[in-house]
């Protein structure tokens, strides 16, 4: 198969601190409904009240609605919001890292259900982050703390568990980003061992790609991973502050920077507040030209305006395009991959 270029599309989205309304606040994953629209999840600051919320839009930037009620307990609010993922009934699945919990809502954004973190039989979660159905419709979720992956039923009970601390085949130490393929193989970034580990969805080992550095194919905390129906896997490098892109057997194959523009949010709020439309004017958005010691991905990221600053979150949806979630830009870039 001849693998294409990831092509740069558009950007969505726009830094806000109101609670409600446009505008994405540490936004830190999306996923996608059956009718197309795009769920935002924000995790807001940590004082943030209403501004951890989850946000509904489509890919053309119309504003459809929000729900969430900020930090605290109830069963309409986070305490540390995650990960997302719609099952096959339609029903949106939100895990929370400090609850060790799963909150269940409709694409309404009605609530559900919640469980965790007992599971029963003395099972608890410990620190869910990333989570994704499988073809099978159950759920696998990546736990940091517990450094396992754990296997649910779509109502919430363990199924199986896998994994321990360490650095061996199979092992984890925090794991983070989780997905599932189209043959129903579970990646896991394996978050502080800087790699990729792929299973079946019985939780064999597969294979293992990436190593700690900066070089093409190296890593530096991965905090996301998918593949695409084609195969090709997106990781995104969250340490290097980028997407790699890699192939089925793990081979490097493309690195993504950023490339991003004004989203339509921008430009129309810049319209309406034409003294922050002058500053911005005046400001340096591209400063390449940094002191050696600032050279990292970092800062060059910080100072440079249409790179990925933060890039937790890949996501592909089923138009075949890549949605990178950056939360210190509170924004979304997207790209087209090469699927038929």
């Amino acid at each position: 198969m001849a693998i294409g270029r990831v092509k740069y599309l558009k950007t969505i989205g726009l830094k806000s601190n109101q609670p409600v309304g446009r505008g994405f606040v540490f936004p830190y994953d999306v996923a996608f409904s059956k009718d197309g629209s795009l769920f935002v999840l924000n995790r807001g600051r940590a004082n943030g009240a209403q501004q951890t919320r989850i946000q509904i839009c489509t890919f053309d930037e119309e504003y459809i609605s929000e729900f969430g009620n900020g930090i605290g307990v109830n069963n309409d609010q986070f305490m540390s919001p995650v990960s997302m993922c719609f099952t096959e009934d339609g029903l949106l699945c939100v895990t929370d890292e400090i609850l060790d919990e799963i909150k269940v809502f409709n694409s309404s954004g009605d609530f559900v259900k919640r469980f965790g973190p007992d599971l029963g039989d003395g099972v608890k979660l410990g620190g869910p982050s990333g989570i994704a159905v499988g073809k099978d419709g159950n759920l696998y979720v990546a736990e940091q703390r517990n450094h396992r992956v754990h296997k649910l039923s779509p109502d919430g009970k363990s199924i199986l568990r896998w994994g321990e601390m360490g650095n061996a085949a199979g092992q984890f130490n925090k794991p983070w980003g989780l997905s599932v393929d189209l043959d129903n193989n579970v990646f896991v970034s394996d978050w502080k061992n800087d790699r990729i580990q792929k299973f079946t969805a019985d939780g064999e080992f597969l294979h293992a790609f990436g190593e700690s550095g900066s070089d093409e194919g190296q890593l530096r905390r991965p905090s996301s991973v998918v593949a695409d129906r084609n195969g090709l896997v997106y990781v995104a490098d969250w340490g290097n502050e980028r997407v790699q892109v890699f192939d089925s057997d793990g081979v490097f194959c493309q690195i993504l920077r950023g490339e991003a523009t004004l989203s339509k949010w921008a430009v129309e709020w810049l319209e309406s507040n034409q003294d922050q439309l002058s500053a911005r004017d005046r400001s340096e958005l591209f400063i390449n030209d940094l002191p050696p010691h600032l050279r990292d991905p970092y800062h060059l990221s910080s100072q440079n305006e249409s790179l990925f600053w933060g890039p937790v979150s890949v996501k592909v949806d089923g138009m075949g395009r890549l949605y990178v979630t950056e939360h210190s830009r509170a924004r979304i870039q997207v790209y087209q991959t090469n699927q038929g």
